[in-house]
C-alpha cells in the first residue's frame, strides 16, 4: 500500500515531528544536542546496530536538556537470548534507572523472527516507570501487523523500524502500512538511512518520529590505528549540522 500526501498538506504537521539521533560516545552525544535533536537514543557500537552503553556514558548522558533512551542490546547479532543473557538486560535497565535516564531500547525475538512476548513482559515489567521503545528486532518479523500488536499490548510506546528493508526510505510501503494499522495506538518511528533528502517522505505517510545517525565517516588521524584494528574503514561519527540540517528539513525549512 503506497500512502503518499501532498507537501501542502503535511507542510503543517512537519514541524511537529520528534527527531531522535543515536549516538555511541561523547561526542556524538555533544553533537546530537548542538544540532537540535529532540530525543537522543544512546549506545556503543551503532557500527554492529548498538549495543548498551557504558554507565559513564549513561551518567553524562543523564545530564541532557532532552530525553535519553538506553539501548539495551548485550551483544551483536540476532535477537535470541539466553536466560542469562535477559539476566544482564535486567540489569543494564537497572543501570539505565539509577542513571536517570528517560527509558530503554529493547527488543527479542524467537527462532522465527516474531518478537518474544516472554521474554519482552519480563524486561518490560523490570524497566517499569521508563519510557520503551522496542527496537529493529521488529524488522524481523514474519507480519508486522501480529507484531504491531503485540507492542502495543506490552506498553510500548513507539516502534523503531526501517520497513523490514536495509534502508528505510526502501521500505516505504511497509511503513505506511505499519502505521495506519497502528492508528495512533503506539507511535512508528522510522529508522535507517533517514537523511534530510528523504525525510519529508516519511513524514508523507504518516510518521511522527524519525530516528537518524546523522554521522560522516570518520577519517583516521594516524594509519597506525587501523594497521592494529582500533579503527576500521567505514567507522562514522554523529555531526551536529547534519543533525542540524536533518532538523531542519523536518521544520519545512529547505
Amino acid at each position: 500500500m503506497s500512502v503518499q500526501r501532498s507537501w501542502d498538506s503535511i507542510g503543517s504537521s512537519m514541524s511537529d515531528a520528534i527527531l531522535e539521533i543515536c549516538v555511541d560516545d561523547a561526542a556524538g552525544l555533544a553533537a546530537a544536542i548542538e544540532g537540535g535533536a529532540d530525543r537522543i537514543e544512546l549506545c556503543a557500537a551503532l557500527s554492529v546496530g548498538g549495543l548498551t552503553p557504558s554507565r559513564g556514558l549513561m551518567a553524562l548522558a543523564a545530564g541532557s536538556p532532552v530525553p535519553v533512551y538506553a539501548m539495551i542490546r548485550p551483544r551483536a547479532g540476532d535477537f535470541v537470548f539466553s536466560g542469562r543473557e535477559v539476566d544482564i538486560m535486567c540489569v543494564d535497565i537497572e543501570a539505565a534507572r539509577e542513571a536517570g535516564l528517560a527509558g530503554v531500547v529493547i527488543g527479542a525475538s524467537l527462532s522465527d523472527g516474531s518478537l518474544d512476548r516472554e521474554i519482552l513482559r519480563r524486561l518490560v515489567d523490570h524497566a517499569s516507570g521508563l519510557g520503551l521503545t522496542l527496537h529493529r528486532a521488529f524488522d524481523l518479523v514474519p507480519d508486522f501487523r501480529v507484531a504491531t500488536e503485540t507492542a502495543i499490548d506490552l506498553g510500548f510506546e513507539r516502534i523503531l523500524t526501517s520497513g523490514g528493508t536495509p534502508r528505510a526510505v526502501d521500505g516505504l510501503d511497509a511503513l505506511g502500512e505499519v502505521i495506519a494499522n497502528a492508528n495512533g495506538r503506539i507511535a512508528v518511528m522510522p529508522g535507517s538511512g533517514v537523511t534530510a533528502e528523504n525525510a519529508h517522505q516519511f513524514i508523507a505517510i504518516g510518521a511522527r518520529e524519525l530516528h537518524a545517525s546523522a554521522s560522516v565517516e570518520i577519517v583516521p588521524g594516524e594509519e597506525k590505528l587501523a594497521e592494529l584494528g582500533y579503527v576500521t574503514a567505514g567507522m562514522k561519527r554523529t555531526d551536529a549540522a547534519r543533525v542540524a540540517g536533518l532538523k531542519a528539513a523536518i521544520a519545512g525549512r529547505r
